[in-house]
C-alpha cells in the first residue's frame, strides 16, 4: 500500500488539492448565496380573507431586512383601455362637528393625527404585512377615475374589466436604489358580483441591476410630474 501511494503520489498530490478547490468553492458559493439571500429583498402581494373581489389586498414584506414602501401604483384594465393610479393615500375624507364663533354646530375636515390612518407610505419591517383595501375597492376607485360607472363591482354600461395589476415600489435596506414587487390578477365581473383569481402563482421582483435603474428613472419621472393618475379609457360620442 505504502508502495502504490509513493508510486502514484503526483496523481493523489493532484486529486487532493482538487478536492480541496472543490470544497472552497462550495463553501464560497454558500456565503454567496447567503450574501445575496440577506441584501435581496422579496414582497409577495395576495388575496386574504376571501376568493373574490370582496376580498383584501395583502403586502408581505419576507425579506431579511425592513423595506421603505414608496407608492403602491394600481392599474384597471378593461376593454375600453386601462386606468393607472397612485393608491398610495387612502381615498377617505374625515369630518366631525365642531362649533363655529356663532356657537352652531358644522360639518368640517379633519385631518388624520395618526399618519397609519392616512398614508400607507412606511417601514414595513421584516416578516410584517399590511393590507391596502379591498379589490373592490380599488377597483372602484379606479374606475371613478377612469370615469367608468359602476354598479357594485360591475361597470353600468357594456365595459368588460378585465384584470388589475397591483405593484409596489420601495426601499430595501441600505440600497440606494429602489426596489419592486407586481402582481396581475383576472377580472371576472358580472352584474351577480366578480371572481379574483392571481394570473401567476408568483410575485414578479424586479430587483436586477437593469430593473432597478428603469425603477429609479420611472420614479424620478413620478416626483417630476406629481404623479396621480393616467387613463386611456376611450369611450365612444353617442
Amino acid at each position: 500500500m505504502i508502495d502504490w501511494i509513493e508510486t502514484n503520489q503526483a496523481v493523489l498530490s493532484v486529486c487532493v488539492s482538487f478536492a480541496t478547490l472543490l470544497v472552497w468553492v462550495i463553501y464560497a458559493q454558500l456565503l454567496y448565496s447567503g450574501f445575496r439571500r440577506q441584501r435581496t429583498a422579496r414582497v409577495i402581494i395576495n388575496r386574504g380573507s376571501k376568493r373574490d373581489l370582496d376580498a383584501l389586498c395583502i403586502v408581505s414584506n419576507m425579506s431579511q431586512e425592513a423595506i421603505y414602501v414608496e407608492y403602491i401604483i394600481a392599474t384597471l384594465k378593461t376593454s375600453l383601455g386601462s386606468v393607472t393610479m397612485d393608491v398610495t393615500d387612502f381615498e377617505q375624507h374625515p369630518t366631525e362637528e365642531r362649533e363655529n364663533g356663532a356657537g352652531e354646530r358644522q360639518t368640517v375636515a379633519v385631518t388624520p393625527t395618526n399618519i397609519r390612518e392616512n398614508t400607507r407610505q412606511g417601514p414595513l419591517l421584516s416578516g410584517e404585512f399590511m393590507h391596502i383595501g379591498t379589490f373592490s375597492g380599488l377597483v372602484q376607485r379606479l374606475a371613478r377615475q377612469g370615469g367608468i360607472p359602476m354598479q357594485g363591482n360591475s361597470p353600468e354600461e357594456d365595459i368588460q374589466l378585465e384584470s388589475l395589476t397591483i405593484e409596489l415600489i420601495a426601499l430595501y435596506g441600505p440600497e440606494p436604489k429602489p426596489v419592486s414587487a407586481r402582481r396581475d390578477f383576472i377580472i371576472d365581473s358580472s352584474k351577480y358580483g366578480g371572481t379574483l383569481t392571481p394570473a401567476s402563482w408568483r410575485t414578479r421582483q424586479s430587483i436586477s441591476f437593469l430593473q432597478r435603474r428603469r425603477l429609479c428613472k420611472m420614479v424620478d419621472e413620478m416626483n417630476d410630474t406629481n404623479f396621480f393618475m393616467t387613463s386611456t379609457i376611450r369611450r365612444e360620442k353617442r
